[in-house]
């Protein structure tokens, strides 16, 4: 028996519970895991308040991510010992995910831990984490270089965002950061941002073609948020797309993209081949200071998991929730 966050549906609705589950329970693999850690983010959030209908199939253990230890395998690249981290998938939408102190998984969805991190650096990290190195790294191949002027990141104090602000900052570039907390200037000025702006600037419909300012962008809150940071990007700039906090709408033109050259970059964390998650995960060993980690990073127990997911939901919470799924 194990300890899990079970997510079941029945005709009178929903229920989350901390539940003891069967290993005779766990789904198909060919890699079983003793997970050491977790996260809680915005997905997981969804699925376990129930707001959005991420869960694809009941019962489920959510969460995206996780890293720990593999216990067994038949598959050829990992072994009994191996410490692997794991994320996306649809692992937590339509395989057992994360936040559960043992995992069965495909080992074709795993990367090695890297060296430079402990698991529960890693999971510090996380899927947030990782999808912001990937969009820094589609800025850099677009193009985008410190002296062509500022890079924008939205939602800063997000876990996405505070990985962002930290990335950017140690490739050279002068980062600003959008948040509609002001009290979390001087966190973001510790992780590496050089001003910060008021969110309000950016959330309501504006024109669409406005001031040139930003040579790239980091977003992670789409709707009209990404519509004028796409109209006041410089010409030639990128903007790189990952999010949707603010919603999934674009209410835009092709002004920006047919005058500017602006281009826009989707970023898809989820089904990512192997090889960008591998050099996602080598800029994070690379570039982020594990000692930023203690600043961005909230550490919960997995039965307090259920009750932070709203809170992660409702803006309550700053950077990254990681979950040890031990106690």
């Amino acid at each position: 028996m194990f300890s899990a966050i079970l997510i079941d549906k029945t005709e009178a609705g929903q229920t989350v519970a901390l539940s003891q589950v069967d290993e005779s329970q766990l789904p198909e693999g060919d890699v079983t895991i003793d997970v050491d850690f977790s996260t809680l983010n915005f997905k997981d959030g969804l699925a376990i308040t129930g707001r959005s209908p991420v869960v694809r199939k009941f019962p489920m253990v959510p969460g995206i991510d996780l890293a720990g230890t593999v216990r067994e395998s038949s598959h050829a690249d990992w072994k009994a010992g191996d410490k692997v981290v794991l994320n996306g998938w649809g692992v937590g939408e339509t395989h057992w995910g994360g936040l559960a102190q043992v995992a069965r998984l495909k080992g074709d969805w795993l990367v090695p831990l890297p060296k430079a991190f402990s698991a529960k650096q890693a999971m510090a990290i996380g899927t947030a984490g990782y999808t912001a190195a990937l969009c820094v790294e589609a800025l850099v191949k677009a193009g985008v270089s410190p002296e062509q002027g500022e890079v924008l990141v939205t939602g800063a104090t997000g876990g996405v965002g505070s990985v962002a602000v930290a990335l950017l900052k140690k490739a050279g570039f002068t980062v600003v950061g959008s948040t509609g907390k002001a009290s979390e200037a001087d966190y973001l000025k510790q992780l590496g941002a050089d001003s910060i702006i008021d969110r309000n600037e950016l959330s309501a419909p504006g024109k669409p073609l406005q001031k040139e300012r930003w040579a790239g962008v980091v977003d992670s809150v789409g709707s009209a948020t990404l519509a004028n940071v796409c109209a006041q990007t410089r010409y030639g700039g990128a903007v790189a797309a990952c999010g949707l906090a603010q919603g999934a709408d674009f209410p835009s033109t092709v002004m920006p993209f047919i005058l500017r050259g602006v281009r826009l970059l989707g970023v898809d964390s989820v089904m990512a081949p192997k090889a960008s998650r591998l050099v996602a995960w080598e800029r994070l060993a690379r570039d982020l200071d594990p000692a930023l980690l203690e600043l961005i990073a909230t550490e919960i127990s997995l039965a307090e998991a259920v009750g932070v997911a709203a809170d992660l939901l409702d803006g309550k919470v700053r950077g990254r929730v990681l979950v040890d799924v031990k106690r």
